[in-house]
């Protein structure tokens, strides 16, 4: 059935998509297929490298990586969407909002840098994150700044000639698949993965802010697709609609429908692993405080039984932890 349909791709005859046709017609990407394969090692390689000196790692972390991350990418390449995405408007939106948002929020999730970092030798660990740190990527993963890139990139791609171009230029269509992965995963993978790239107010309540405005800007490219008056790459649908398709112009609301439809779907999943992320370091936070304060008030080693701490040593909070809202209280009652 496969080869069938590949077939008839090449002879611009493909068969009606039904339900069927969506879940059984692949075709062959080898770049996006080298990309996953090597992802993949790169990523088994790292975590057997941790197992094999006693370090754990997550297997839901592997998990997702591999079924969201390099199956999102294996199946907004080689699935029925790309076989179906060079005649139908509606299939390669769905492709290129799964290489900007999905594909992006499964590696980000699987936390690759820091198993990166974790499993090479100490040195080239050290480089690693030299380069994670260094200017330039940080001023690409600013959060504003990799918002704005988000966007821009898919507006660039359907309303300039870069998507039609891509239709019929092969290697421009594969740079296409790369520029919007990338473009999202400047976004996603610092805000749930490298606290060192992001600035010192970056913190997790302002990251779920921009998580939550992230999600309005994803929403944007599908509105305006959904209600554009031209139609985009339409001299390119126009001759390749097979003849059982929908209106040119109706395929274009059902694909902006879409893209808006997964950028919400995706901006919760993406929100509550930062809720999660905050709530873990929260919990950390706050046994390393009761460890200090246990540590403070246990007696001296050399106290008589039943002694009770010096009362000096009993400080409130502000006075002992080192944070942005114990100094500023600090600073208050210096002022007084």
């Amino acid at each position: 059935m496969t080869g069938h349909v590949v077939n008839r791709v090449a002879a611009g005859q493909l068969a009606e998509l039904t339900a069927g046709r969506l879940l059984s017609s692949w075709r062959l990407d080898v770049p996006a297929l080298v990309l996953a394969l090597a992802l993949g090692a790169l990523y088994c390689w790292g975590v057997t490298r941790l197992r094999r000196r006693g370090e754990p790692w997550s297997p839901a972390r592997t998990a997702v990586f591999v079924l969201l991350g390099l199956g999102g990418l294996v199946v907004a390449t080689m699935s029925s969407l790309a076989v179906y995405g060079r005649v139908l408007f509606w299939p390669a939106a769905v492709q290129n909002v799964l290489l900007d948002l999905v594909v992006p929020l499964g590696l980000a999730l699987g936390d690759p840098l820091r198993l990166a970092v974790g499993a090479l030798p100490e040195r080239a660990g050290a480089r690693v994150r030299r380069v994670m740190t260094g200017g330039a990527v940080r001023a690409l993963t600013f959060p504003l700044v990799s918002t704005v890139l988000v966007l821009a990139t898919e507006l660039t791609v359907y309303f300039t000639p870069y998507f039609a171009t891509a239709l019929r230029v092969g290697w421009l269509h594969e740079l296409m698949y790369l520029h919007l992965l990338v473009a999202g995963c400047l976004f996603v993978v610092p805000v749930l993965t490298r606290e060192e790239t992001l600035p010192s107010w970056c913190t997790h309540p302002v990251r779920a802010a921009l998580v939550f405005l992230d999600g309005v800007v994803d929403a944007v490219p599908g509105i305006v697709v959904m209600t554009h008056g031209t139609l985009i790459a339409g001299a390119w649908y126009l001759h390749h609609a097979p003849a059982w398709s929908p209106d040119v112009r109706h395929d274009q609301q059902i694909g902006g429908g879409a893209m808006l439809g997964i950028a919400e779907l995706v901006a919760l999943p993406f929100l509550l692993a930062i809720l999660f992320q905050w709530a873990r370091a929260e919990r950390v936070q706050a046994a390393a405080l009761d460890r200090r304060l246990d540590a403070e008030l246990a007696p001296a080693p050399d106290a008589e039984p039943g002694t009770t701490p010096d009362p000096d040593r009993v400080r409130p909070w502000w006075e002992t932890e080192q944070n942005d809202v114990a100094a500023g209280i600090r600073r208050h009652n210096r002022d007084r």
